[in-house]
C-alpha cells in the first residue's frame, strides 16, 4: 500500500473521466426527518432528527439539516452532525463499473445549483471501485465539486490553508493487475538411443 502524507497546500485530485451521476440533476429531491419547521418567509426549513435527503444516486444523511432556498429556485443545505454521528453523502459516479465517491464530517454544505460539496472538521472523502476503497482523502476542510471530479483539501475548517495548522493524509490503494496466465513447464527432448551396431 502508498501512503503519501499532504503538506497544507492545496490538493487538486483530478479524478479519471468518470464524473458524478449526470442524471441526478433532472431528478426530484426526497427529505425524510422526525421534525420539521418552515419559514416561508425566509425560504428557511430546518428538519431535526435522522435526516436522509435523497435526489437520485445523491444520499445525504446527518442527525439535524438547514434548508434554503434562494430566488432562483436553488437549494442551499447545510447538515450538522452530532457527537458520534459524522454528516455523511453518497453519490454515484458516471463510467464504467460500479463507481461512487462517499464522504463524512462534522459539517456538510451542499449546493444544488453548483453541485459543490463542502466538508469542514474530519473530514473524509473516498472513491469507491465496485464496492472496493480506491482511495481516501482526510483533512479539516475538503471541498468535492462532483461536475469536474476535483477535490481541494485544507488544513484548517475556515477552508483556508495556514502554515502549521495540520497536514492532511491520501491513502492510495494498490492497483489489482489480472494475474499473468501459468504457463506449462518447458520440456526436454527424451535422449534417443543409438542405434545397435551389428558384429
Amino acid at each position: 500500500m502508498k501512503k503519501l502524507i499532504l503538506s497544507a497546500a492545496v490538493l487538486l485530485m483530478a479524478a479519471c473521466a468518470a464524473h458524478a451521476e449526470k442524471a441526478d440533476s433532472t431528478k426530484p429531491t426526497t427529505i425524510q426527518y422526525d421534525d420539521l419547521q418552515i419559514d416561508d418567509v425566509k425560504q428557511v426549513k430546518t428538519l431535526i432528527g435522522n435526516v436522509i435527503l435523497t435526489r437520485g444516486t445523491l444520499l445525504l444523511k446527518s442527525p439535524k439539516a438547514v434548508m434554503t432556498t434562494d430566488p432562483e429556485g436553488y437549494d442551499f443545505v447545510v447538515l450538522t452532525s452530532t457527537p458520534g454521528t459524522p454528516a455523511t453523502f453518497r453519490q454515484k459516479r458516471d463510467g464504467a463499473g460500479d463507481q461512487w465517491v462517499e464522504g463524512e464530517a462534522e459539517r456538510i454544505e451542499y449546493s444544488n445549483k453548483t453541485d459543490l460539496v463542502k466538508l469542514f472538521s474530519k473530514a473524509k472523502v473516498r472513491r469507491l471501485e465496485a464496492g472496493r476503497l480506491s482511495d481516501e482523502v482526510n483533512g479539516e476542510f475538503i471541498s468535492y465539486d462532483s461536475r469536474k471530479e476535483q477535490f481541494a483539501v485544507k488544513n484548517t475548517v475556515t477552508g483556508e490553508s495556514k502554515p502549521g495548522a495540520g497536514r492532511g493524509t491520501m491513502v492510495i490503494q494498490p492497483t489489482i493487475r489480472p494475474a499473468a496466465p501459468a504457463t506449462a513447464p518447458a520440456t526436454t527432448p527424451a535422449a534417443s538411443t543409438p542405434p545397435a551396431t551389428e558384429k
